[in-house]
C-alpha cells in the first residue's frame, strides 16, 4: 500500500469522518444516501450505529470499509485517507486494515471452517497461516469444529467462523452489518458476547450497524441515524452484558 503523505496521515483515532456524503446517480434521478456525516471513533470502542431501514447506516459502513467511495467529505481510517487511495490501494486496505462480519455469514460453502479463515490470511500474505487460523477459531470456541463445512455448522457457529475470519488478520477495525439479524435470540446473544469479548479482552475496535435498539444497549456509544444523517450520538455509561440483551 502506498505510504505517501497523500494517502497516509498520523492519526490517533480508529476512524475520523468529516462532512461525509454519498449520492447515487446524477441530475433529477440522483438519490442522496448519506448527508454530511461527521464522527470520530476511538481505538478500543464498541460503537453501534442504530437506525431504521433506509437511514443510511449500511452506506456509512460501506464507506468506512472502502466498499464504496464517498461523494464528498473526508474519511480517515487507521491513518489512511480513503478518498486519496486508488483502486488497488483500496483493495489492499480492505484486505489488511478492516475485518467484515455480515448478516448472512458469507462463508465459502466448499471450504471447512479452518480453510475459510486460512484463505483470508493467505490473501493478506500473513505468515503462520495455520497457527493464526487455528488460534482464531479456538478463541471463538470452535477449536473442535476446524474440519466442519458451513452446512455442518449451526447459524451461530457459522457467524463465529465469520468473526474468526474477520479478526485473524488483526485488523484495525471490525465492521459488523446486522451480525445477529439471521439468528435467534439465544444464538444472537452468543455472537454479541463474542464481539464484546474481542472488544474488551483484545482491545479491538468494533463498529456495528443494526436496526435493533436492544442490541445498541450493549454499546459504549450509540450513533442514531435517520433520513441519511446522524441525529444523535449518545454515550452509554452502563452497557448491558450480551446475556441481558433481549429482542
Amino acid at each position: 500500500m502506498t505510504h505517501g503523505s497523500a494517502t497516509v496521515v498520523e492519526s490517533h483515532q480508529a476512524a475520523v469522518l468529516d462532512g461525509l456524503g454519498k449520492t447515487y446517480g446524477e441530475g433529477p434521478s440522483a438519490v442522496e444516501a448519506l448527508r454530511s456525516v461527521s464522527l470520530t471513533i476511538a481505538p478500543g470502542e464498541l460503537v453501534v450505529v442504530l437506525g431504521p431501514s433506509g437511514s443510511g447506516k449500511t452506506t456509512l459502513l460501506n464507506l468506512i470499509g472502502a466498499l464504496e467511495r464517498a461523494s464528498r467529505g473526508t474519511l480517515v481510517v487507521a491513518g489512511h485517507v480513503l478518498e486519496a487511495l486508488g483502486e488497488a490501494e483500496r483493495t489492499a486496505f480492505r484486505r489488511e486494515e478492516v475485518g467484515f462480519v455480515f448478516q448472512y455469514f458469507n462463508l465459502v460453502p466448499s471450504l471447512t471452517a479452518f480453510e475459510n479463515v486460512a484463505l483470508v490470511l493467505e490473501l493478506t500474505g500473513r505468515r503462520d497461516v495455520e497457527r493464526r487460523a487455528v488460534d482464531a477459531l479456538r478463541a471463538v470456541g470452535l477449536g473442535d469444529r476446524l474440519d466442519h463445512f458451513p452446512a455442518q455448522l449451526s447459524g451461530g457457529e457459522q457467524q463465529r467462523v465469520a468473526i474468526a475470519r474477520a479478526v485473524a488478520k488483526d485488523p484495525a477495525l471490525v465492521l459488523c452489518d446486522e451480525p445477529t439479524g439471521a439468528l435467534d435470540l439465544e444464538t444472537g446473544r452468543v455472537v454479541l458476547a463474542e464481539l464484546r469479548r474481542l472488544n474488551r479482552d483484545e482491545g479491538r475496535t468494533v463498529l456495528m450497524v443494526t436496526h435493533n435498539s436492544a442490541v445498541a444497549r450493549m454499546a459504549d456509544r450509540v450513533v442514531r441515524m435517520r433520513s441519511c444523517e446522524i441525529v444523535a450520538v449518545e454515550p452509554n455509561e452502563h452497557p448491558l452484558e450480551a446475556s441481558a440483551v433481549s429482542w
